[in-house]
């Protein structure tokens, strides 16, 4: 979606350069929307409890094999916080029988490389190789995922890394908002622990890492997926010889969240900063509710697309701001809807001023048809174009599995895109983004901030 958002941008930049000395033109009607179609997948689970999924498709002669243990950043403990990114770290090392530098050079040979990467809720090991090479890249996936060395020699070097990678994210506007923001949303659970602390990444241990990976990775947490063209036969038997006798583990669980809408404001204080980093929101239904679909493309009009409402007004009427969005995010069990922008500083109240004249503009009036339309278009071919490739099939079945949603999800979300009508849209907004209900956390020159906020609309609760 990101990249997309980029893409647009230099389209229509592109564009301006030309419209600027010619008649501006309509451009040409757009092509018919077209379905998603889910390609066919056959399912099946193992003795120990391991899922896996085989997916023929495309022409190439290339596979995408992903691992997804369901753990994560979701199973560590309060003094815990990226603990799981240095097991996964440590995983990469290699394992009791092939070091780090002989897992390059397999990989390497089959045309690919080997990945591991943790988030919230799951830890991927996956990787991309010639078709040739699936049932190989198979039986080094499983090696890695139940045979990990972890080695004491590397332990120091890999906090360090952490420490490092934690002074440049955490020093950022953008992190300190969204650290406090999902931290006030979420409190003390998993899914409002962002950063750990210097202190914290020193103080792991070989043997926490150990207790970690023994405590959360196992069978019943596991599910293979493999996408592109391959040998069914061939990756079926590899898969049964190579899983079959991995330790059943935890059956999966995911500790409950409910985000709290605290109606408060806080401002994190940078003297002299040119900008405010804003974060304003509330929670939302997840895609377990019938709502989901219309919240989202609510979102894409008001806020979370390059011709959105907000980023019309304060970017490109106001001048305010060079980047806003807004979006849903989505973890297991909840959601957060919530707008983000960098914003010059003398605009900090103007701009939330825009950003709550906006909502309310859309709960007192449902959008025009033409307009409506454009987004449901743009939201359609997003969706469509995220799919029609392996990962994007992989990270859509993932989806479903994380959320226990029927693959009609998927099937029918075109479809269900162009049934939203301009008075759901306004009933959305109407329903769910209330902005008495709604937390700020404000990232800049407070004293300038408190200036303009005294006696403001929106004030600190």
């Amino acid at each position: 979606m990101k990249n997309t958002h980029i893409f647009l941008f230099f389209f229509l930049l592109l564009g301006s350069f030309h419209w600027g000395y010619t008649q501006k033109q309509t451009p040409p009607a757009g092509g018919e929307p077209k379905d998603f179609t889910l390609p066919n997948k056959e399912e099946a689970t193992l003795e120990n409890g391991m899922g896996y999924t085989l997916v023929p498709y495309g022409a190439i002669p290339k596979v995408q094999i992903n691992l997804i243990v369901k753990t994560g950043n979701i199973h560590e403990e309060k003094n815990q916080v990226w603990l799981s990114d240095l097991t996964g770290n440590l995983m990469k090392e290699g394992t009791t029988s092939t070091n780090s530098k002989e897992l390059s050079v397999k990989m390497a040979r089959m045309g690919g490389e080997l990945n591991i990467n943790v988030s919230g809720n799951f830890t991927t090991i996956s990787g991309n190789v010639l078709s040739e090479f699936a049932p190989e890249l198979i039986r080094l996936i499983a090696e890695v995922v139940q045979q990990p060395a972890f080695p004491a020699s590397e332990l120091d070097r890999l906090k360090n890394d952490l420490q490092r990678q934690l002074s440049v994210q955490s020093n950022t506007p953008q992190a300190q908002a969204q650290s406090q923001f999902f931290a006030i949303m979420y409190g003390d659970h998993p899914y409002g622990r962002i950063f750990p602390t210097q202190e914290m990444i020193s103080s792991y241990t070989l043997e926490q890492v150990k207790q970690f990976y023994q405590g959360n990775f196992g069978a019943q947490r596991s599910v293979l997926y493999v996408v592109g063209k391959f040998d069914k036969d061939a990756v079926t038997d590899a898969i049964q010889e190579s899983f079959q006798n991995w330790t059943k583990g935890p059956a999966p669980v995911y500790p409950e969240a409910t985000a709290q809408s605290t109606k408060e404001m806080e401002i994190i204080d940078r003297p002299d900063a040119p900008q405010s980093t804003l974060m304003i929101g509330l929670p939302v239904p997840d895609p377990t509710n019938q709502d989901y679909i219309s919240l989202d493309v609510m979102d894409a009009l008001l806020g979370g697309s390059f011709a959105s409402r907000i980023t019309s007004n304060i970017r490109e009427d106001k001048g305010y701001t060079y980047s806003p969005s807004s979006t849903i995010d989505i973890e297991k069990g909840t959601a957060l809807w919530y707008e983000q922008a960098d914003v010059t500083t003398e605009y900090t109240q103007a701009s939330l001023d825009e950003i709550k004249k906006e909502i309310e503009r859309l709960q007192q009036e449902p959008p025009a048809p033409e307009e409506l339309e454009g987004i449901q278009n743009y939201q359609a071919g997003i969706f469509v174009l995220q799919n029609s490739s392996p990962g994007g099939i992989i990270g859509q079945l993932n989806f479903l599995d994380l959320h226990d949603l029927p693959d009609t999800f998927l099937t029918n979300y075109v479809q269900n895109i162009y049934a939203v009508s301009p008075e759901k849209i306004q009933e959305m907004t109407q329903k769910y983004l209330k902005t008495d209900d709604m937390t700020l956390v404000i990232v800049g020159d407070k004293n300038k901030i408190e200036q303009q906020i005294e006696g403001a609309q929106l004030q600190p609760r």
